[in-house]
């Protein structure tokens, strides 16, 4: 057996691995094997070579991510107890059931697989590699889903990853781009609404899973209120809010392909319904056209704008001039769900944007409540980062 190739880490560069944190950043490198490749599973020591963890190596910031704090073979039956574990913490918390067939199955390192996410639409799994050694394990990953999930559940698995890798993925219908069957359902069931999936060519896996707490609370509070969508993609927020009993919704996104499905979805639940509208426009040009005090209950939820740390301060100027915007337009009583999906925007920091646009609208509001991403997003406790989702609910006087 080949020896696993090792990493040697700078003098006191281990401490935050002794505390379980599962990314070894590039400048605490001290050491490593000249024929190294991308993907490459990879022990990690400390200067005095004490074990620290395994896990995939890649080029950039981030240089290892621990897969394992044990000294462990990382092959198939490593994958089948993870996948197995996160599909046991779902089923315990009742997260999958006749209501509700879409959840998120691995949450990268929140379900200790850092690289990998895996959403549940229906019998369909959507597999997503943000790593290359994630890319280079799909194959056992795929093997390991056929043993943990059972047969009626899991017909599809549909690899979604030419967007995600740091190349472009050699990845055809030939080389499993759609792996182990071909007629995915056509729609998914979130607590009992029902959504057209595109996780063909749609953004992220499809569907924006990590809100569904979050559109049930929006349609707790839509009774009789007239609700904008901005940034909308596929109407989520939108169709909960009909349900909820909106007088009326209005949903906005860049995207005319978005638009449509976000129609097709107030159709496949509700049929024709007069009360919604449907706008492929730019959301800040809408906002900024928009009469004031024509809508009382507005869902600001736009995609990241920090992506990387050196764009944090460019972002926070977008939300305060984002949420700014808004303040100045909903009525008085009118309800803001606002929100950040940025991993480098802590939750201080998304505040304290919001807050500087309520000071600078002169508006009174308050705090109702501060959201975040749902059980089937887990955040590792020794890896905060995984908090991605900051989301505020404000009362606007």
């Amino acid at each position: 057996m080949t020896a696993m190739p090792q990493i040697i880490l700078h003098p006191k560069k281990d401490e935050s691995l002794k505390r379980f944190h599962p990314w070894v950043f590039s400048g605490a490198v001290a050491q490593k094997p000249d024929h190294l490749r991308e993907g490459d599973i990879v022990r990690v020591v400390s200067h005095e070579g004490a074990f620290l963890g395994v896990g995939h190596f890649q080029i950039g910031s981030i240089a290892v991510r621990i897969l394992s704090f044990s000294d462990e073979t990382i092959d198939a039956r490593f994958f089948e107890k993870r996948l197995s574990d996160a599909y046991s913490m779902r089923l315990a918390l009742g997260l999958v059931n006749p209501s509700n067939n879409t959840c998120r199955l691995v949450h990268g390192e929140g379900d200790g697989l850092p690289g990998l996410i895996i959403d549940m639409y229906g019998n369909t799994a959507v597999v997503q590699a943000h790593s290359v050694g994630m890319h280079e394990a799909r194959w056992q990953l795929l093997d390991a889903l056929r043993k943990v999930i059972p047969a009626d559940t899991l017909q599809n698995v549909y690899y979604k990853s030419e967007g995600t890798l740091p190349f472009k993925a050699d990845i055809s219908p030939e080389d499993g781009y759609l792996l182990g069957g071909k007629n995915a359902d056509a729609f998914a069931v979130e607590n009992g609404l029902k959504f057209h999936i595109d996780w063909l060519k749609g953004q992220k896996t499809g569907f924006f899973v990590d809100q569904r707490n979050n559109r049930r609370l929006l349609e707790s509070l839509s009774s009789n209120r007239r609700v904008l969508n901005l940034f909308c993609y596929t109407g989520g927020f939108s169709v909960y809010a009909l349900r909820g009993g909106a007088q009326s919704v209005h949903s906005v996104d860049s995207s005319a392909k978005a638009v449509m499905i976000a129609e097709e979805n107030v159709k496949l639940n509700f049929g024709e319904e007069p009360r919604h509208a449907a706008y492929a426009e730019d959301a800040f040009r809408y906002l900024k056209q928009l009469a004031p005090a024509t809508c009382d209950l507005m869902i600001l939820d736009p995609p990241a704008f920090a992506k990387h740390r050196g764009a944090i301060n460019n972002a926070l100027q977008g939300y305060k001039k984002l949420n700014l915007a808004a303040l100045q337009k909903i009525a008085p009583g009118g309800i803001l769900f606002t929100f950040s999906c940025s991993q480098v925007i802590s939750k201080e920091q998304f505040r304290l944007a919001v807050f500087s646009a309520a000071a600078i609208s002169g508006r009174q509001v308050k705090i109702l409540h501060q959201l975040t991403q749902p059980e089937d997003h887990p955040v590792n406790i020794f890896h905060p980062e995984g908090e991605y989702l900051k989301g505020l609910v404000l009362y606007v006087e």
